[in-house]
This record gives structure tokens, sequence and C-alpha cells, in this order.
């Protein structure tokens, strides 16, 4: 009894010093993106331009307020948002590759903000962020509806995710099929949109991501305990009391949510949901739902964080498509885990 309390004593100080260590490089990245860019700020100047709030008519003070913060603020949350998808559907469908990417979620959220771009630009409308979400979420919601189906049907897991991406091929067969149809501005919308990127960010849109993510990662949390028993497998979590269908449920509509909340403010991005709970688990040590969610959560949001200051920094000017730098990184690190993980076994 002595061992097992001093190996939860070490697991959680494990995780703890994981924690730390990903938040003060999340706070590193957080101040280098705000610093960096065309306007060159010192880590004090943007200091002082925060003390002295929004109303500073100056460059430098502009650019910080009103481009700067809002973009990192949301790729932290977004990005948090995005690695707790992939961490409830890998705990799903157990399976360490699922994501809203692999298994076509973020294909379906692209088809169904396809149809509504063009329709609404046909109006002369503009969608509202709620509408963003929302299409998103019914496209993300549909398209995990038809993963679901053909899981009853195949038996291995390798089947079911050949059977995602088969998926998100046709939403995007269907989805360049409406492009051929679309007028030029509603075409140079949705390529703008599908390349996924955190530019364009607003207040409105930074408080309305808020709302969302922030709610999700709090039930994420919540459900800790029914996830870890689940882990387990489904007869022994009925057996502790969990009612698994509606937790099944509960995992699609939370983790349709997250993706489509990314979909929708920042377009199509890949590998984070991947890479992000590999790199969270490994850190604490521990598949745990209660200690990997925190961890989880912060090393998707500095992930995204340190790759969104890559595609806008690198080459500045020109900036880069935000989902090929986390492919780029995130590609690599699911590998070596894996080849890590295999060679430990």
């Amino acid at each position: 009894m002595a061992r097992a309390a001093g190996e939860r004593a070490g697991r959680g100080g494990r995780t703890l010093a994981f924690d730390l260590a990903v938040l003060l490089a999340l706070c590193a990245l957080f101040v280098a993106s705000l610093c960096l860019g065309s306007v060159e700020t010192t880590p004090a100047e943007v200091l002082g331009i925060l003390a002295a709030g929004p109303g500073d008519a100056s460059t430098a003070a502009q650019v910080v307020w009103q481009i700067r913060l809002p973009r990192v603020i949301e790729a932290v949350l977004l990005g948090g948002a995005l690695s707790l998808s992939g961490f409830l559907l890998q705990t799903f469908f157990a399976n360490p590759i699922a994501d809203p990417f692999v298994l076509g979620v973020s294909s379906g959220a692209k088809l169904v903000v396809a149809v509504v771009i063009i329709v609404v630009l046909g109006a002369g409308q503009v969608m509202s962020p709620a509408a963003s979400v929302g299409t998103a979420f019914l496209g993300s919601l549909v398209t995990m509806g038809f993963v679901l189906l053909i899981s009853r049907r195949v038996r291995t897991q390798g089947m079911l995710i050949v059977a995602g991406v088969m998926v998100g091929y046709i939403c995007s067969a269907v989805t360049n099929f409406l492009i051929a149809f679309a007028d030029d501005q509603a075409i140079v919308n949705l390529d703008n949109w599908s390349r996924g990127s955190f530019s364009g960010a607003t207040w409105a849109d930074v408080g309305a991501i808020a709302v969302a993510t922030l709610a999700m990662s709090a039930a994420v949390f919540a459900l800790s305990k029914p996830l870890g028993a689940y882990q387990l497998g489904e007869p022994y979590a009925q057996s502790v009391g969990v009612n698994v269908l509606g937790l099944r449920m509960l995992i699609v509509l939370v983790s349709s949510l997250l993706s489509a909340c990314v979909a929708a403010f920042a377009g199509p991005v890949s590998f984070v949901g991947i890479a992000a709970p590999h790199l969270a688990r490994r850190g604490v040590g521990s598949s745990l739902p209660l200690l990997v969610t925190p961890a989880c959560f912060l090393t998707g949001a500095a992930f995204c964080c340190g790759c969104d200051l890559v595609a806008r920094t690198l080459f500045s000017p020109v900036e880069l498509s935000v989902s090929a730098v986390t492919a780029v990184f995130g590609a690599p690190i699911v590998i070596a885990l894996m080849l890590r993980g295999r060679a430990g076994r």
C-alpha cells in the first residue's frame, strides 16, 4: 500500500513538472509572438503596451492589441481544443492515430462550410461567428456519424482509419465539385480558409472561441473519471456504473464541437490532434485522463502557438499555412514516439 502511494506521488510530481515546463514554454512563445514581426518590439515595450491598455494610438500598440494579441490567444485556445478533440477520439476508438483530420471529420466540416460560403456569398450576406461554428459543427457531427456507422461493420482499427480517410476523400471531392460552380470570390474565400491560418483574428472571434473551447475543455476534465474506466473496456466501465452509451454520445458531441470550433475559425489544421496527446501522455508518464487532460490542452496550445510563430515569421513578409507547419513538426514527432514505444516494448 505504501508502494502504491509512493507511485501515485511520483506520478503526480512528474505530471506537475511536465505541466510547468510546458506552461513556461507556452509563456515564452506567447511573448515571442507578441514581439516578433514586421514591427518588432521588446518584451519590456510589450509589457508597457499591455499595461497602458488598448487606447494607445501608436503603431506598435495597435499592432499588438489589434493583430498579434487576438491572434496568439486564438492559436492557444484552438490548439488546446484540437489536442483535446484528438485525445477524445483516440480514447473512443482505442487508436493512437485517430484525430479529426485523419478520420475525415475536418473534411466534413470543410464541406458544409464550403456550401455555406458559396451560398452566403451568392446571397451577399456575411456569416456570423456563431453561424460559422454551427455549420462546421454540423459537418463534423454528420461525418462522425458516418465513421461510427462504419466502425460497427469493420473489425480492425486499421480498416477504420482507412474508412475515415475515404470519407475525407469523398467530402473533399464533393467540395471540389461545388467549387467548380462557385464564383471567383467564393473560391478565393474558401481557398484561404482551407489553408489553415490564425490570421485575421478579431476580439469578437476570441470571445466566441473562449466560451466554446473553455466550456468543452471543462466538460472533458469533468469526464476524466468515466473516461478512465472506459479505457479499461466497456464491460469494466459498465460494472462500475458508467453509462457507456451516454458517455460515447458525449465523447462524439464534445470532440465534434471542439474540432468544429477549430475548423470554423482557423480552417483545417493537421497533426496537432495526433502529436499533442502523444507528447502529453509521454510527458506525464500515464494515460489517466485526469492527468493527461490538462497536459494535453497545454501541449496543444504551445504546439500551435509555436507553429503559428514559425508560419508568420520564417519567410516574412510571406506567411505560410499553419497546417503545413504543424504537419512538418507533427509528423516526425508522431513517428519518433511510435518507434520509441515499439522499441520499449
